[in-house]
């Protein structure tokens, strides 16, 4: 094994998804409040709410959806350009274990879930349980294990981050019904010419961030859903050090306090509302809601065990010092967090149907049976 020292960068952005891990959970139980009170009708009216913004008019879940999530998965680009070049990815022994963690925790969960609904139309839910929150993750590791080292909760990181790109190809692979390929060439065009400017005295924050919003606009325009230009600009941003420090050191100084504070928690707001009048008994025992959590609680601790294995045993990851089998079966179990993701591609699969109800209601459950578990689990970690 080896002794992985963590950066400035990493320390910074775990201390933020920390603080961000605890604003969501609460605006997940105030979207629940708001729902199940005597107002709870106000709340469809807000979500259905249609703005004009940039020629598009769209309601405020919408605009949560596609255009602030973008700023979500824009930041984790930029973790995720950070990790391979100078992170715990930049070598293939460091990199192999996270990865395959990751993957192990897509395949297996995926896997279970389509094996309650496989011949149904509800199989096309399977990426629901894929999932993994990286801020609500971090915030119950806090709460369960606040001892717990740092090479840790970098670990859950990592992990997280690494699965958040396993998310974004499968909702530009499975969730994409159709191309349009004008539209889709100019987004190429717009992210071409954000990868030169950035390079060249024209790199001003406002021409880039012009760019930026024609390449959303355009991939939004092509079918493709719209996030995906966000994580493709974390990706390209230029990490070369102009003016004492890099592009994507400025942007995520700014735009990750407004993914945290703002963008993650209004999507969370607008979309994790769910009646309890829901968990019926028919509702719990459907093929949806027991693939779902079965999925989470089953399938992503035990995929990620058993890839970090076998990334181990036989393809020669090496885990840090601080990562005993207590610790990694300790994240495996926080990671089946899969909240805001998880909700992510339900509005994909499902949208505003029963089917849809019944999954927002089971990834509600998974968290809150996650951290549950994630606590037992602490307590024998810590033994």
């Amino acid at each position: 094994m080896v002794r992985q020292r963590l950066s400035a960068w990493t320390k910074a952005v775990l201390s933020a998804e920390l603080r961000a891990g605890f604003l969501t959970i609460a605006v997940a139980v105030l979207a629940t409040i708001w729902v199940n009170s005597g107002i709870g009708n106000t709340y469809a009216l807000f979500i259905d709410t249609k703005i004009p913004i940039f020629g598009l008019e769209l309601s405020v879940h919408k605009w949560a959806a596609d255009f602030l999530l973008a700023f979500f998965f824009f930041v984790v680009g930029i973790e995720l350009r950070h990790e391979f070049t100078s992170g715990s990815l930049n070598s293939l022994r460091t990199a192999a274990i996270p990865i395959a963690g990751a993957l192990g925790g897509i395949v297996l969960p995926a896997t279970l879930y389509t094996v309650f609904n496989a011949g149904t139309d509800t199989a096309q839910g399977w990426a629901i349980p894929a999932a993994t929150d990286i801020a609500f993750a971090l915030a119950v590791l806090a709460v369960v294990a606040p001892r717990a080292p740092v090479a840790v909760r970098a670990f859950l990181l990592t992990l997280a981050v690494v699965d958040d790109l396993g998310a974004i190809l499968i909702i530009a692979v499975a969730y994409t019904p159709s191309v349009e390929l004008m539209s889709l060439g100019a987004a190429v065009v717009a992210l071409g010419l954000f990868a030169v400017l950035q390079r060249t005295p024209l790199a001003h924050p406002v021409v880039l961030g012009v760019l930026g919003l024609f390449a959303w606009y355009f991939v939004y325009s092509s079918g493709v859903h719209a996030t995906i230009a966000g994580v493709a600009l974390g990706v390209i941003i230029s990490t070369s050090k102009r003016k004492g420090t890099s592009p994507a050191k400025r942007a995520m100084a700014f735009f990750h306090p407004f993914s945290s504070y703002i963008a993650v928690p209004l999507f969370v707001l607008v979309s994790a509302g769910i009646s309890l009048s829901v968990f019926t008994p028919e509702a719990i025992t459907s093929p949806v809601f027991l693939g779902i959590v079965v999925g989470l609680m089953v399938g992503k601790p035990l995929g990620i065990i058993v890839f970090v294995w076998l990334a181990e045993r036989f393809f020669g990851g090496r885990r840090d010092d601080a990562m005993s089998w207590g610790n990694v079966a300790l994240v495996s179990t926080v990671a089946s967090i899969g909240f805001t993701v998880a909700l992510l591609i339900n509005e994909l699969a499902f949208g505003e149907t029963e089917s849809g109800n019944i999954a927002i209601a089971a990834i509600t459950v998974g968290a809150v049976l996650g951290a549950g578990a994630s606590f037992v689990v602490s307590r024998f970690v810590s033994r």
